[in-house]
C-alpha cells in the first residue's frame, strides 16, 4: 500500500515535470481537457434543443388551433355584417320613408299656419275697428258727461250761493234771538225746519243729475261687451267688495276687474287697479281681464299710467289730459 501511494506520487511528479518542460504533452493534455468540456457543452446543447423542438411543436399545434378559430371567427363577422348591411338598408329605407311623411306633414303645418296668420290679421283689422268705435263712442260720452258735470257744477254753485244766503239769514235770525229773547223757543223750530230743507235740496241735487260716473262707465261698458260677445247676454259688470276692498267694475265669469276715476293726478289709481286684481286672482285662481277708466287725468302723469298699463296688461280708456 505505501509502495503505491509512492508509486502515485512519483507519477504526478513525472506529469508536473512533463507538463512543464514537454510543451507538446501539456497541448496534448490541454486539448483533451477542452474537447472533454466541449463533448458535455454539446450534449447540454442537445439536451436544450430537444426541447426547444419540443416547445415549437407546441407552439406549431397552438397556431394551427388559432388560425382554425381565427377563421371560424372572421366567417361569423362576415356573417354578422352582412346581416348588419342588410338592417343599415333597411334603416335607410324606413329613414327616407318618415322623411317622406315628415315632409307632407311640415308641409301641411306649413299651410295652417298660413290660414292661421291670415285669419289672425283679420282678426286684429276687426279689433282695431271695434276699438275706434269704442273710442268714438267713449269720447262722445266723456262730452255729454263733462256737459252734464259742467250743469251740475252750475246747480251747486247756485245751491253754495242758496247756503250763503241760508247763513246770512242764520246770522241775522240769531241777533233777532239776543234782542227778542221771549221767541227763542219758535225760532229755534224754524231753525230745524230750515236745515232739514238743507237736507232735502241736496238729496234732491243728486237725483236730478241722475247716474254718477261710475254707474254710467259701467254700463256703458256691459252694452259694449254684451254686444262684442265678450261677455254673457245677462251678465252685468257691478260695484263689488273683495277681501275689503270695493272693486268698481267686477265680473266673476269671465272675471273683470276694474277701476273708474273721475280724476287721476298720479299713479295711485292704476296701481290700486292692480291690488285690486292681485286680490281677485288670488280669491278666484286666475287671471282678470284689468280695465281702468279716467275721464280726466294730469298730462304730466298720462306717459306713467300709460307705461304701467302696457306692462302689466292695463286696458287704459282717457278721456283727456289736463293741466
Amino acid at each position: 500500500m505505501i509502495a503505491l501511494a509512492e508509486d502515485l506520487a512519483r507519477l504526478k511528479r513525472q506529469i508536473l515535470e512533463l507538463l512543464e518542460k514537454d510543451r507538446e504533452f501539456r497541448h496534448a493534455v490541454v486539448g483533451m481537457l477542452k474537447f472533454d468540456r466541449i463533448l458535455r457543452r454539446l450534449k447540454k446543447h442537445d439536451e436544450k434543443f430537444e426541447k426547444l423542438l419540443e416547445s415549437l411543436n407546441r407552439h406549431e399545434a397552438q397556431l394551427v388551433k388559432l388560425r382554425e378559430d381565427m377563421m371560424l371567427g372572421f366567417k361569423r363577422h362576415d356573417e354578422e355584417l352582412a346581416k348588419l348591411r342588410e338592417d343599415m338598408n333597411k334603416l335607410r329605407e324606413d329613414m327616407m320613408l318618415g322623411f317622406k311623411r315628415h315632409d307632407e306633414i311640415l308641409e301641411k303645418h306649413a299651410q295652417e299656419l298660413a290660414k292661421l296668420r291670415e285669419d289672425m290679421i283679420a282678426g286684429f283689422r276687426r279689433h282695431d275697428e271695434e276699438l275706434a268705435k269704442l273710442r268714438e263712442d267713449m269720447n262722445a260720452g266723456f262730452k255729454r258727461h263733462d256737459e252734464e258735470l259742467a250743469k251740475l257744477r252750475e246747480d251747486f254753485n247756485k245751491m253754495l250761493s242758496a247756503i250763503v244766503q241760508i247763513q246770512e239769514e242764520q246770522r241775522k235770525l240769531r241777533e233777532g234771538y239776543e234782542r227778542l229773547e221771549e221767541r227763542v223757543g219758535s225760532l229755534e223750530r224754524g231753525l230745524k225746519g230750515l236745515e232739514g230743507g238743507m237736507l232735502k235740496g241736496f238729496a234732491d241735487m243728486s237725483k236730478f243729475a241722475g247716474v254718477n260716473f261710475e254707474d254710467f262707465v259701467r254700463s256703458f261698458l256691459t252694452e259694449f261687451l254684451r254686444r262684442s260677445g265678450e261677455i254673457p247676454e245677462g251678465a252685468e259688470l257691478k260695484k263689488a267688495v273683495v277681501d275689503g276692498e270695493e272693486v268698481n267694475i267686477f265680473l266673476e265669469d269671465p272675471l273683470i276687474v276694474g277701476e273708474v276715476t273721475a280724476y287721476a293726478d298720479s299713479v295711485e289709481e292704476i296701481v290700486k287697479l292692480l291690488r285690486k286684481a292681485e286680490l281677485v286672482r288670488a280669491k278666484y285662481s286666475r287671471e282678470p281681464r284689468k280695465m281702468m277708466v279716467a275721464l280726466n287725468v294730469k298730462r304730466d302723469v298720462l306717459k306713467e299710467i300709460e307705461r304701467i298699463a302696457k306692462e302689466r296688461g292695463v286696458e287704459l280708456m282717457v278721456g283727456r289730459a289736463v293741466d
